[in-house]
C-alpha cells in the first residue's frame, strides 16, 4: 500500500492524497460506507460503483466471523470473490461490536470472551486470532484489535484501556509478521489511537502508534457520545502527533458537518453507519439541508430529491413519491434513500478534495457547514 499526498489546504490540515491498494487507488479525503456483514444495507455493488461511486467499503470481522463463518469466506476467496465488490476493504476487528456487548462480554489480557448476539454462543477474540479472521476475510486494510474505551469514563480506566489496546497492537504486529496473506495480495495493518477526552493520554497513544510507522494510523474512541467539541480538541491534537505521510482514518465518524469539521484537522478517510440507517427512517442528507420526508410538507412536492447532486436517485424521483414509499413502508424507499444519502455523502468529501486542491477549502467549507446542519 502506497500513500501519497496531492495537495494541502492553505488555511487549515485539510489535504488531498492518493492510496494505492492491489484493488485500486483512493482519492482522500473518502467515506466508506459501511457493510458490516459484507453488504451496505439496501444498496447493490453496481449502485455502489456506478451510481454512488464508491471507492472502498466496510466490512466487520464480528459479524462476519459470525455469520457465513470464515470458513465460506475461505472456500470462496475471501470477501471480495463472496460478495462481488472488486475495489478495496477495510474491515473493522470488532472492538467496537465487543465494546458494545457490554453485558455479556469479560475483558482480560489474552482477549475479550463474548456471547454471540445471534444464539448466545460462547467466544473469545484475541488479537492473534482476529488478524487470523482478518487474513481469511481478505480485506486490504484490516484494523488492530482494540479495547474501545466507553464515554464517559474515568481517567484511571481509560488509561489502562488504551496500555491494554498498546499490548494488544504489539501482538498483532506480532502475528501479522508471522503469517501470510491467503490470496496473493497485501493487506495493511492499521493502529488505532485511544485515551478517551483526556489530552495526555491522547499524546501517549498518538505517539505509541506513530513509533509503530504503519502503514497508515486510526483515531479510535470518539463518536461514542461526547460532545462534539471533544471529539474535535482530541482529533485535532492526535493530527498534530500523526505522521503527514501516512493517512489517517477518523473510525464511526459521522454526520456531514463533522466530516468537513474533521477535514479541516487534517483527517483522511471517515466511515458511518448514519447515511444508509437515517435513511431507512426518511432522513435525507441534501446539498441545501436535512430533510425529513415524513414531514407533511414535502407530500405534494414533485421535485427532485436534490437536483443539484446529481446522480439517477436524487435526480429521477421526486420528493412526493418518495414520502409516499416510506411512509408506506415500501422497500423501494429504503433503497432509494439510501442511495442517495450515500451519493450525497461521497459528493461531500469528492468536493471538499477539489477544494482542497484548488485552494477554495476553507471559505468553501465554512458556508457549507451551516448549510449541511440546517433543517429544511
Amino acid at each position: 500500500m502506497n500513500f501519497s499526498l496531492s495537495g494541502k489546504d492553505p488555511k487549515s490540515a485539510a489535504r488531498a492524497g492518493i492510496l494505492t491498494t492491489a484493488h485500486g487507488d483512493i482519492h482522500t479525503p473518502i467515506f466508506m460506507p459501511v457493510g458490516t456483514a459484507g453488504s451496505v444495507k439496501a444498496v447493490h455493488q453496481r449502485e455502489l460503483e456506478n451510481d454512488i461511486k464508491a471507492e472502498i467499503i466496510l466490512g466487520n470481522t464480528y459479524h462476519l466471523y459470525l455469520r457465513p463463518g470464515i470458513e465460506l469466506l475461505q472456500t470462496a476467496g475471501g470477501l471480495h470473490a463472496f460478495n462481488g465488490w472488486h475495489k478495496p476493504i477495510l474491515t473493522d476487528s470488532g472492538g467496537y461490536q465487543v465494546y458494545s456487548l457490554s453485558e455479556t462480554r469479560k475483558i482480560k489480557e489474552e482477549g475479550v470472551t463474548f456471547k454471540s448476539h445471534i444464539d448466545g454462543s460462547k467466544h473469545i477474540f484475541t488479537p492473534e486470532n482476529v488478524m487470523d479472521i482478518q487474513r481469511a476475510i481478505g480485506a486490504d486494510i484490516i484494523m488492530a484489535f482494540d479495547e474501545c474505551t466507553p464515554y464517559p469514563c474515568e481517567y484511571k480506566y481509560a488509561k489502562k484501556s488504551m496500555e491494554l489496546t498498546h499490548r494488544w497492537l504489539d501482538r498483532c504486529i506480532t502475528r501479522v509478521e508471522a503469517t501470510n496473506p491467503r490470496y496473493g495480495y497485501e493487506q495493511s495493518l492499521f493502529p488505532i489511537v485511544q485515551g478517551s477526552i483526556y489530552k495526555d493520554l491522547r499524546e501517549q497513544s498518538a505517539e505509541y502508534i506513530a513509533s509503530k510507522n504503519l502503514s497508515g494510523n486510526a483515531i479510535g474512541g470518539l463518536s461514542v457520545g461526547e460532545p462534539h467539541e471533544d471529539m474535535y480538541e482530541m482529533t485535532a491534537l492526535v493530527c498534530t502527533i500523526l505522521p503527514q505521510d501516512k493517512p489517517r482514518y477518523l473510525m464511526g465518524v459521522g454526520t456531514p458537518e463533522n466530516i468537513l469539521e474533521c477535514i479541516a484537522l487534517g483527517i483522511d478517510m471517515f466511515d458511518c453507519v448514519m447515511p444508509t440507517r437515517n435513511a431507512r427512517n426518511g432522513m435525507l442528507f441534501t446539498t441545501e439541508g436535512i430533510i425529513n420526508i415524513r414531514n407533511e410538507k414535502w407530500k405534494n412536492d414533485l421535485s427532485p430529491i436534490d437536483a443539484a447532486l446529481g446522480g439517477y436517485a436524487s435526480t429521477f424521483y421526486s420528493k412526493a413519491y418518495l414520502r409516499h414509499l416510506i411512509i408506506n413502508k415500501e422497500i423501494l424507499g429504503a433503497q432509494i434513500a439510501s442511495i442517495h444519502n450515500l451519493t450525497f455523502y461521497l459528493w461531500l468529501v469528492k468536493e471538499a478534495r477539489i477544494r482542497i486542491l484548488d485552494g477554495s477549502f476553507s471559505p468553501w467549507k465554512a458556508e457549507m457547514v451551516k448549510k449541511v446542519a440546517a433543517r429544511l
